[in-house]
């Protein structure tokens, strides 16, 4: 038997303020490509069950337009595949804080499609000899969450597709996900499935030999540069190279467990440029060192960061700004990260000679920590918060911590 797991789509993503030739939000028009994508090679690979591991939606209110995209390409994964189950599960991010909310996640039970929203579901698969425990995040957060244990006598292959956070892996750089159910080896206990499908990690990683978080398909937030981090950590041999795994999702043979994966391409880069260390560089230097990094890569419609450690405020104040906007004009978004020196760090209490936060990353540490409603985008919430109080800033000269 041959499975596809997909997780975290975050259908109806928008970020930046750039928008496509018919109006909708660029990055949401990305995230759908990416979907998109997934589904022609879903096609092309003929799995015999495709499970989706949570977070479909982006938010438990998703707009009109990712509802019916969802649908059309549910539709086709149906009418392409029509003898291939399709399982999913409701994520955090799916999860309504109150009843009275609802989600739109039932409409696709008209589609055939199998749901666990509220409740873990035990779905058996006869033609296949499967059966799937389907525990969506909400059930799994409960005190008296089910036992994640296969019945006996029961079919042949035994699948568990979960979502939630398992201890101390993946994103590891301060990017993992806030949220998400508290995972265990000892709760999931591996020796007792022919395999473990998992949602909430945004990077393709395993936790058993038969276990496996898919990730996303897109580079997503809380910090996509962190999910590129993972990837060059977690290189893999292609063809007798290494390579980043990149982004896509997974076939798996059953029995066995015999992890395959599959790439999609993203629709444009993350592209993280080198570090510039800016000690005792002016402001004409600075520039140079920027336009240098810049024209090494291929930016134009691209999202891009640039870390620069060690800005003096003044430094900061006499750049070339007019350039930075060009660059900004450029790239769909382009980031330049200017940290302040030492000296001029004014936030934190730590121990000698260790580094103290900047205002600007205390704020956007704090407010992506603070508990939202499931319907807020918590990256635009940090935007906002992080922009008023570089607004406040520069009104007395300073930049803040960042630009």
């Amino acid at each position: 038997m041959k499975l596809a797991h997909l997780a975290d789509l975050h259908l109806g993503f928008r970020q930046f303020d750039r928008q496509t030739a018919r109006g909708t939000n660029q990055r949401e028009a990305d995230v759908a490509e990416a979907f998109r994508r997934a589904v022609d090679d879903l096609l092309e690979q003929k799995p015999d069950v495709i499970v989706i591991a949570g977070d479909i939606f982006h938010s438990v209110r998703p707009t009109n337009q990712a509802i019916l995209f969802f649908f059309r390409e549910l539709h086709r994964l149906r009418t392409g595949l029509p003898a291939t189950p399709v399982v999913a599960i409701a994520g955090e991010h799916d999860t309504p804080r109150s009843t009275e909310t609802g989600t739109i996640l039932r409409l696709y039970e008209a589609l055939g499609v199998e749901i666990a929203i509220e409740e873990a579901r035990r779905i058996v698969l006869s033609k296949l000899d499967c059966a799937i425990l389907a525990v969506p995040q909400q059930a799994l957060a409960k005190a008296d969450r089910p036992a994640l244990r296969p019945e006996p006598g029961g079919p042949t292959i035994n699948v568990l597709l979960t979502h939630g956070v398992y201890g101390g892996l993946g994103e590891e750089r301060g990017t993992m996900e806030y949220g998400g159910a508290a995972l265990s080896r000892e709760l999931l206990a591996p020796e007792k499935w022919d395999y473990i499908a998992l949602g909430h990690y945004h990077t393709a990683q395993s936790v058993a030999a038969n276990a496996w978080y898919s990730g996303s398909l897109e580079y997503l937030p809380p910090n996509p540069w962190g999910q590129l981090q993972d990837e060059a950590a977690q290189r893999v041999t292609t063809k007798g190279k290494k390579e980043r795994r990149g982004k896509g999702y997974l076939l798996v043979e059953l029995p066995g467990a015999r992890v395959g994966f599959q790439k999609i391409e993203p629709v444009r880069q993350h592209i993280d440029l080198p570090p510039i260390q800016a000690a005792g560089l002016n402001a004409k230097e600075l520039d140079a060192k920027i336009a240098e990094m810049v024209s090494k890569a291929k930016i134009d419609d691209q999202i891009v960061r640039l870390l620069v450690w060690d800005v003096d405020r003044a430094v900061a104040r006499d750049l070339d700004h007019a350039t930075i906007r060009a660059y900004k004009s450029r790239a769909l978004n382009f980031q330049l990260d200017l940290r302040r020196p030492d000296t001029q760090r004014v936030t934190g209490s730590v121990g000698p000679g260790a580094r103290r936060q900047t205002l600007t990353e205390t704020v956007r540490d704090f407010l992506g920590r603070r508990p939202l409603d499931a319907e807020l985008n918590r990256e635009t919430f940090v935007k906002l918060g992080v922009e008023y109080l570089e607004s406040a800033a520069s009104s007395e000269g300073s930049d803040g911590g960042g630009a």
